[in-house]
């Protein structure tokens, strides 16, 4: 017996740029009830051997970017797409539909009875790929400029150049500001990030509490 249809949930997305804390507001906001769904999961999932997005990406790339284990080596290709704007675009094009494919799909299901009211899909490169419109609400995290290289050097181990690079590939953070419906500065303390992070809550359409679950 198929499942009862219930409302419509509140479709979200979280962007925003590279090391600006966009994980961790996602972990915080499934805290509070949120359905969450990660692009970056969906993102590997699609090129995972097996799929035809890994026979796509192989038969673009080579065999230079399949590792040992007949995976693909992640660190290979991101020195080549990195480097090079039409490689870049070639592997957004195998990727962004199957990663777009499963949100809709994950976001559909979520009408059925006794799931979540809001679903929040974290999506990295959501203004450049134009599929903001397919969302009722953006948000948007944001930090200083030298915090978000240093913290993308720190966590991936890229020199400042490489990190600039990664910046430099997607739209600059103060453009993405300007067109969010919500920004969660994150350049403060956990706290600060909290507190703003619940303000936005509070202020999506369900109410003074914020979504209910």
């Amino acid at each position: 017996m198929a499942a009862e249809a219930g409302p419509r949930p509140l479709r979200v997305a979280l962007t925003g740029g590279i090391a600006t804390g966009k994980s961790y507001c996602l972990a915080k906001f499934a805290a509070l009830g949120a359905a969450t769904i990660d692009a970056d999961v969906l993102a590997h999932q699609a090129i995972a051997p097996g799929t035809a997005g890994f026979d796509a990406v192989r038969s673009r790339f080579g065999e230079s970017v399949v590792s040992v284990q007949g995976g693909l080596d992640h660190k290979a290709l991101a020195r080549i797409i990195f480097a090079d704007p039409d490689s870049r675009r070639a592997l957004e094009a195998i990727v962004h539909p199957a990663v777009y494919a499963a949100i809709d799909r994950w976001l559909r299901s979520l009408g059925h009875a006794g799931q979540s009211r809001i679903g929040i899909a974290d999506i990295p490169l959501l203004y450049e790929t134009g599929r903001e419109a397919d969302f009722d609400v953006v948000i948007v995290t944001s930090c200083d400029p030298g915090q978000q290289i240093e913290r993308l050097m720190a966590r991936s181990g890229l020199t400042r150049d490489e990190a600039l690079r990664r910046i430099g590939a997607q739209m600059p953070v103060e453009e993405k500001t300007r067109k969010a419906g919500h920004v969660i500065d994150t350049s403060g303390s956990f706290e600060e990030t909290d507190a703003r992070l619940l303000e936005v809550w509070r202020r999506l359409p369900a109410g003074p509490e914020g979504p209910a679950s």
